[in-house]
């Protein structure tokens, strides 16, 4: 018996990790870096590695215009040269930061937000390419993109495309006084539990609680970070996942009905289903560009600026446009008039006509708030961290010891049970034992006999102090 005991308690100890590992995933649902495979290529022909948002270029499907694949054969028709480009894609900033700064990869050409720009070129991750002067068609980048903050001196990068966070409902599934005052709140609303997406990463996560409690986004105070904490994880509860690409078929299938993303992505996903409605929450929102840089480590800067130079072509910027809904900087694409009709006037009114949405956007005292993140202090980026992985772990916790448990709890029925059949299973071989052995059974039932007559009825035993039974009679006789 203590065998058992001993070898069922062991059993549930070893699957314990397996299970914290599997309930602490919870409802996150991570999107995987898509790696580009391995190039192998002709000698003599040169491999561009570019490192982009997934979605993020138009690639040829379904008929569309192939960029890679029409830089190759316009840099082989410029130079006689051949080129490869190795493309592959990242979910996040983070993640791509992570890879480069570990060193795990090395990339020619790279597509992150201005904070991160900000962030990798205050540690000397970008080269310095000078844009105005080594690239031929940074002359079609608006000014309003033009030394920003995250590159005053316009050293380390091009503007790719910019936007703005929204709010992505299903007006099939979300009833329309929920939407009324267009706020983050709607995030929050208990109506629609398990119906909610989040986002998967820690900087636009947080926003959308700070945006709403009207919290700088870029504070450097851990208070300001705990409240926003602390709102997230009363929203975890009714959070379906936190999302990064995926959250295109969740809102297309209409198997989530309300989901936080960026501007442009909405614009594709309306396409593939009419029933979804975009709004700028009323209490401010995040605006952000990316940008085309070089990694200070690229093995080919000169390629790679070449690469930069082709995606502003008209050609090519035009489709990148079409194909990821973004709003672009590139003079060459938002004047053209077959773009325009293409997007259509609510996406471009969506896209181009957001001016005043931050009007609301402000401290305590009534002054403007930033929208746009900036660059943490190493401090304020690991207390950040933290909180995210704790947000992420915190109620599978609670969950997990819930189903340690109720696992003990079924351990400990199941060993009952099987202690008593194998018990009832021991006595019925040691009954069968005994009648081969030619003596009767313990609880073999007595023939049923007649009723007894009052005379002939046995004198009733008593019990005797060492344990024997002695009838009345001969207690007398004695």
């Amino acid at each position: 018996m203590k065998h058992r005991i001993f070898a069922l308690l062991t059993a549930l100890l070893l699957l314990l990790p397996l299970l914290f590992t599997l309930v602490a995933c919870g409802n996150t649902e991570d999107e995987d870096e898509e790696e580009g495979e391995e190039v192998v290529v002709p000698a003599g022909t040169l491999v561009l590695n570019v490192y982009n948002w997934g979605e993020y270029i138009s690639d040829g499907f379904e008929g569309s215009y192939d960029t890679n694949a029409e830089f190759e054969k316009y840099y082989f028709e410029k130079t006689g040269q051949k080129v490869k480009v190795n493309y592959s894609t990242y979910a996040t900033n983070e993640d791509m930061y992570a890879k480069l700064k570990s060193g795990a990869g090395n990339y020619d050409v790279i597509f992150p937000s201005d904070y991160m720009i900000e962030k990798m070129a205050n540690e000397g991750m970008l080269y310095a390419f000078n844009p105005a002067e080594t690239v031929e068609n940074f002359q079609y980048i608006n000014e309003d993109f033009k030394g920003l903050y995250h590159d005053p001196e316009d050293v380390y990068s091009v503007a790719y495309s910019y936007g703005m966070v929204g709010i992505i409902y299903n007006a099939a599934m979300v009833d329309e006084e929920d939407v009324a005052d267009e706020s983050w709140d709607l995030l929050w609303n208990e109506k629609y539990r398990s119906k909610i997406l989040q986002f998967n990463n820690p900087r636009d996560a947080f926003a959308t609680a700070q945006y709403l409690l009207g919290i700088d986004v870029n504070s450097n105070d851990k208070a300001d970070w705990d409240r926003a904490f602390e709102k997230l994880l009363e929203q975890k509860e009714l959070v379906q996942g936190y999302v990064s690409d995926e959250i295109y078929n969740k809102m297309e299938s209409g198997s989530a009905a309300i989901g936080t993303y960026y501007a442009g992505d909405y614009i594709t996903m309306v396409a593939e289903n009419e029933d979804l409605v975009f709004y700028y929450p009323a209490e401010g929102t995040n605006v952000f560009v990316d940008a085309m840089c070089i990694p200070a480590n690229a093995q080919h800067k000169q390629l790679a600026i070449e690469y930069i130079n082709f995606m502003l072509s008209s050609d090519a910027a035009i489709a990148n446009a079409e194909y990821i809904g973004y709003a672009c900087p590139n003079r060459l694409v938002y004047e053209d008039e077959t773009y325009q009709e293409y997007m259509g006037e609510d996406g471009m009114a969506i896209l181009y006509g957001s001016e005043g949405v931050n009007d609301r956007y402000r401290d305590a005292a009534g002054n403007p708030i930033d929208p746009a993140y900036h660059d943490f202090t190493p401090e304020m980026q690991a207390y950040v961290n933290m909180l995210w992985e704790n947000l992420k772990t915190e109620n599978s916790i609670e969950v997990w010891i819930h189903v340690t448990a109720a696992l003990i709890v079924i351990g400990a029925v199941t060993l009952i049970v099987t202690t008593t059949v194998m018990k009832k299973k021991r006595m019925k071989d040691y009954f069968l034992h005994t009648a081969s052995d030619g003596a009767a059974p313990a609880k073999e039932t007595a023939p049923v006999k007649e009723p007894a007559s009052p005379k002939e009825t046995a004198p009733k035993k008593e019990p005797t102090p060492d344990g024997a039974s002695e009838s009345a009679e001969e207690k007398t006789s004695e």
